[in-house]
């Protein structure tokens, strides 16, 4: 029968495979509706950017797209100063060879990634999930929590639209994507694949470790290695894992085990190239030294244990549960540890002192859904209702996605900044991508800087909160260069500071304050459409 253990547990029957691909085509039908209606809702005068979650780093990705279609390693273009191009990863290498392969433009290989890392993602879980559940029932219900929860942030939307009064608490506890495998999805795609990798490379190590086959040691190593240049830091993970299992099983079986710790050697020496190059870059080169230290402007970090349970919710108390109880009843098969020693590490990593902890969560929730899987069968196993239990379960964890999913819509339906750019706008970068060096700086607001790169392949004056060195402050002096009541002192000395080529005036910087470019004798009108100017720096931006 379909809910008796197979004999094999890397034996997935055709019947399960079809529940696996019913549910992933069900997954990329529901979120890509938003991105639909992004597209056909469009006013005439506005063109649908195509995102719709975090458009500051989807900028400096798409930065990367463009750049990397005419160069293996790039320069950081979201920052005025110069800078060497030394900077490579293989995601947004592979992407923008796609593009140039095509023809096609950003928006639909973004889509046609989000669908490869949706598909490549929930398949790679369901095998690494089956490695350790026999039992078919456990191994869909740990699936269809892996895919769809969501914790207890539900609990907090509803006390937005009561007591409240329309304040949302502690936001990063509804929004966070990083063990959200079904917001990943919807909007954070490289997320998703970075799970793919993480999932095959952990399957593999297992494998590798349980069938006494070094080979299967090798393919982790490969796995981890694209995984490594793609995001480095998710090789923590790895390792970590890969280090707390063996000593887990050193401890189970009282003799050290070799061939686990020469397999661990193997993974770490083929894989450890893309860390030892992002340490390089960051240390040795002082630009890419200040980025990584302006990784704490985003002031977003793991949250503290008691909101950690409001993130992940009732999963995270039953998986808690089920590793005590596991422990406690010295239920110590080799599956069991190194599920456990998955979910400890995760546990501790989550709070590494790092400015990006919080990526360690990518990845938590496979382990942290098959321990509540299994504890939760084990629980009703003697008692009616266990489809009940279940489908309660599932029920429990939904409504937070179900709110981040439909509040797409409502974002969407403004048809404003930043999901949404002007025609002219659009317009005025494309004349930028055609009659401007790639060198040349252009100054605007933060909300066209972020597509600057991308759309006119410029280096942009204001664009990201990490990769604009010196961030605050050019954000003070872009919002000083379009306010009016600012002399014009203050203007010129940004302009020759930073060697601004190009002032972008639109309605993102009419926002921003009252002052009009064509006053200035050092600014020369180059390009206008109803909506939008560009202006060309004369000679050094010197007063005439």
């Amino acid at each position: 029968m379909d809910s008796s253990p197979t004999t094999d547990r890397r034996l997935i029957s055709s019947r399960e495979w079809r529940f696996v691909w019913t549910t992933i085509v069900c997954v990329l039908v529901v979120t890509s509706l938003p991105y639909l209606y992004g597209y056909v809702s469009s006013p005439p005068d506005k063109q649908f950017m195509g995102l719709m979650l975090d458009v500051p780093d989807h900028g400096q990705y798409l930065s990367w797209w463009r750049s990397f279609q005419n160069s293996v390693l790039v320069s950081n273009k979201l920052t005025p100063e110069p800078n060497e191009p030394l900077f490579f990863n293989l995601l947004w290498w592979a992407l923008a060879w796609v593009s140039k392969l095509t023809g096609l433009g950003y928006a639909p290989v973004y889509q046609i990634f989000r669908w490869v890392a949706g598909v490549s993602f929930l398949w790679a879980a369901y095998r690494l999930i089956a490695q350790f559940l026999s039992e078919v029932r456990q191994r869909r219900t740990a699936f269809l929590l892996v895919v769809f929860s969501s914790g207890l942030g539900w609990v907090l939307v509803g006390l937005k639209y009561t007591l409240t009064k329309g304040e949302l608490l502690f936001p990063l506890d509804v929004y966070i994507a990083e063990g959200n495998s079904f917001l990943c999805i919807l909007g954070y795609p490289h997320f998703a694949f970075a799970l793919t990798f993480i999932a095959l490379t952990l399957e593999f190590v297992w494998r590798g470790w349980k069938e006494e086959r070094m080979g299967y040691m090798l393919v982790a190593g490969l796995l981890a290695l694209l995984l490594g240049w793609m995001h480095a830091y998710d090789l923590l993970l790895i390792y970590g894992i890969t280090g707390a299992f063996a000593l887990s099983v050193w401890w189970k079986r009282r003799v050290f085990p070799w061939r686990l710790f020469w397999g661990g050697v193997i993974l770490c020496a083929l894989s450890c190239s893309g860390a030892v190059y992002s340490v390089v870059l960051t240390t040795v080169d002082p630009l890419w030294g200040e980025v990584l230290a302006q990784f704490a402007n985003a002031g977003v970090y793991t949250p503290s244990p008691p909101h950690l349970i409001i993130l992940f919710g009732l999963p995270l108390i039953g998986a808690v549960a089920t590793w005590i109880a596991l422990a406690l009843r010295k239920q110590r098969s080799e599956e069991n540890l190194f599920v456990m020693a998955w979910f400890l590490t995760g546990a501790a990593l989550n709070y590494i002192p790092t400015d990006f902890q919080i990526h360690m969560l990518n990845g938590w929730q496979i382990p942290m859904m098959i321990l509540c899987a299994k504890g939760l069968h084990d629980l009703v196993a003697r008692i009616e209702g266990r489809r009940l239990a279940v489908a309660l379960l599932i029920a429990a964890v939904l409504p937070t996605n179900v709110y981040l999913w439909a509040w797409r819509f409502v974002d969407l339906a403004r048809h404003d900044y930043p999901y949404y750019l002007y025609r002219d706008d659009m317009t005025a970068l494309a004349w930028l991508d055609g009659e401007a060096e790639d060198e040349e700086i252009v100054l605007s607001s933060l909300t066209i800087g972020q597509y600057v790169p991308a759309l006119s392949g410029k280096t942009a004056f204001l664009a990201h909160w990490a990769q604009t060195v010196g961030f605050y402050d050019k954000q003070e002096r872009v919002a000083r260069f379009f306010d009016a009541a600012a002399p014009d002192e203050e203007r010129l000395d940004t302009v020759r500071t930073f060697g601004v080529d190009y002032v972008f005036h639109g309605p993102a910087e009419r926002v921003l304050g009252d002052y009009d470019p064509a006053s200035a004798s050092w600014l020369r009108l180059v390009f206008s459409t109803p909506q939008v100017d560009v202006y060309r720096v004369e000679g050094s931006g010197g007063a005439p």
